[in-house]
């Protein structure tokens, strides 16, 4: 018996004008590991959100899902809750209580087990999952990778047959979503238990799938094994948030047994290609451009008595550059941000934009088509009751004049952002994705010239980032500034001026993209890793498919 079968299932929002979801029909067996791809907004978290009863959104639905063979709605809230084990997109947003130990303990608490099983329970979670060592710690102290762990622990304590993950992944450092991932295959592979996840970050995860499902508009368009899939999105706009083997195999004639993992794609190339020192030459960065972001000698703490998060940290970042930040997460990236825009301040260190002290630049002047700030959480922009509202209040205090100007700057970032069709949506509707590009376009409607970003990708689809990209670049090229934190190794490596370390408080270097992830072994592209080897020196998808196209081996 099929431990979730989905029939003919329908579902529209309120006053949409089309399904979130049409005719979908799929089953998931006990013990697989299904994977969940498609553009942001394409209906993957609604979907997920209808297997579990009390998470599903209100609208209108048709079909049925079942579980164990027994509709979903007849299934007992205590069953759903023990059974169907859910970890949200973002970490915070699962966390209950204030201390570690409580909140491994609070789902089986709730669930009215006598103590003895409660202590056995949180004690094999703690356990398993490496918490001793912060066992008794505050919540608020945990990194993201720690708090995310912790929401897995505690839905495991439960004891469920199936975890549904939507985007666990999305704000971990690329190590830390690595061990994350790894996890969540060592739970299905040795407890049995069931998977269902969403991705965007799919070089992991889809070699791990036992079947994959692609959706596009709200329908499904593949269910398969993993080859197949990465075979039938060839010609597919999805195409380009598939793995780089996958990539590297359908962009080169598809010869061979398609490779999913960094090693059979390394095994894949030594069999067809020859070793080829590859030439690569370095994207052209704006050097006689001004400095116009510099950090000197920054000290910061977020308590008096507390330790320093920002160390002696200094920097420079020229006029028109895309400057990428990358590092472990809470290593200091984000308050670094907050540092650079003004929203906290050093204690030591100065800080100048634009050649002028941030000190000494009033609030008005600061945010009045000079400085743009893209926070981590996109939901923090939004105040109207739909998109719309939200980008027309940035026209507010404007003349009649500026107000005609801007309306036309306005609709060139709404079909950037590719956002027109979310406008009459309430913004906390929307899915991941699709609010990072409508808090993007809120940003951009300030016409800055320099853009702070705090994970611009996050969430989005392989396919927009290319979009995206490309509006960095039109941005840059007149003469703008972009500083980005972000975990996208290959977005940076593909669209970075300058890349940076950070750790420990401070940046351990900065250099240009291709030099910078030819030199690391951990923090470099999965297209590197793979072609390391046979290519020394390519470092994105495009240049082992230059390379391949080169160097073939004769038979």
């Amino acid at each position: 018996m099929a431990l979730f079968e989905i029939k003919n299932l329908t579902f529209t929002y309120p006053e949409a004008e089309k399904p979130a979801l049409e005719d979908i029909s799929f089953s998931i067996e006990p013990g697989e590991f299904v994977v969940i791809c498609g553009k942001s907004g394409c209906g993957k978290s609604t979907l997920l959100r209808h297997f579990k009863t009390v998470l599903t959104p209100y609208g209108k639905r048709e079909g049925q899902i079942l579980f164990e063979g027994e509709p979903l709605e007849n299934v007992s809230m205590r069953t759903q809750a023990g059974q169907i084990g859910y970890v949200l997109q973002n970490p915070d947003n699962q966390l209950v209580t204030d201390k570690v130990w409580h909140e491994l303990a609070f789902g089986v608490e709730n669930m009215g087990f006598d103590q003895q099983t409660i202590r056995l329970r949180v004690a094999e979670m703690a356990s398993f999952f490496g918490i001793q060592n912060w066992f008794h710690k505050n919540v608020e102290e945990l990194s993201g990778g720690q708090k995310q762990l912790l929401n897995l622990a505690s839905v495991m304590a439960m004891q469920p047959k199936v975890l549904v993950l939507d985007e666990p992944t999305s704000q971990l450092d690329p190590i830390a979503a690595s061990d994350f991932l790894a996890t969540i295959r060592k739970i299905n592979l040795d407890l049995g238990i069931t998977v269902l996840i969403i991705e965007h970050r799919l070089e992991e995860v889809f070699p791990m799938a036992d079947k994959v499902l692609v959706l596009e508009d709200g329908k499904k368009s593949f269910f398969d094994a993993p080859q197949m899939v990465g075979k039938a999105l060839a010609d597919n706009d999805l195409f380009l948030a598939m793995p780089t083997s996958v990539q590297v195999y359908n962009a080169t004639g598809q010869e061979g047994t398609c490779p999913l993992t960094v090693c059979e794609g390394r095994n894949w190339l030594e069999d067809h290609y020859h070793y080829e020192q590859l030439q690569v030459p370095q994207r052209e960065k704006p050097k006689k451009a001004d400095i116009v972001v510099e950090a000197k000698e920054l000290w910061f703490r977020y308590d008096k008595e507390g330790k320093d998060v920002v160390k002696d940290l200094s920097m420079q970042v020229r006029r028109g550059e895309l400057y990428c930040i990358l590092g472990g997460n809470g290593t200091g990236k984000s308050t670094t941000l907050s540092l650079l825009s003004g929203i906290r301040k050093p204690y030591r260190g100065k800080i100048t934009l634009g050649g002028k002290d941030i000190r000494k630049i009033g609030d008005r002047e600061l945010y009045n088509h000079f400085l743009g700030v893209l926070p981590q959480n996109p939901q923090t922009l939004f105040v109207g009751n739909t998109v719309k509202e939200d980008l027309e209040e940035m026209l507010t205090d404007c003349s009649w004049e500026e107000k005609k100007r801007r309306r036309a700057v306005m609709d060139q970032v709404i079909d950037d952002t590719e956002i027109r069709h979310l406008l009459h949506m309430h913004p906390y509707d929307l899915s991941g994705g699709e609010q990072q590009r409508a808090a993007l376009a809120k940003v951009l409607l300030l016409e800055p010239q320099i853009l702070l970003l705090d994970e611009p990708t996050k969430g989005m689809d392989g396919f927009y980032k290319y979009k995206l990209a490309g509006i960095f670049k039109k941005l840059t090229e007149r003469g703008i500034t972009i500083v980005m934190v972000s975990h996208d190794i290959e977005f940076c490596a593909s669209y970075g001026d300058t890349c940076a370390m950070f750790f420990d408080g401070g940046i351990v270097t900065a250099c240009g993209a291709r030099e910078f992830f030819t030199g690391n072994c951990f923090y470099t592209t999965v297209a590197n890793r793979m072609a390391r080897n046979i290519f020394p020196g390519a470092v994105t998808v495009k240049d082992v498919i230059e390379a391949c196209r080169r160097n073939k081996r004769q038979a």
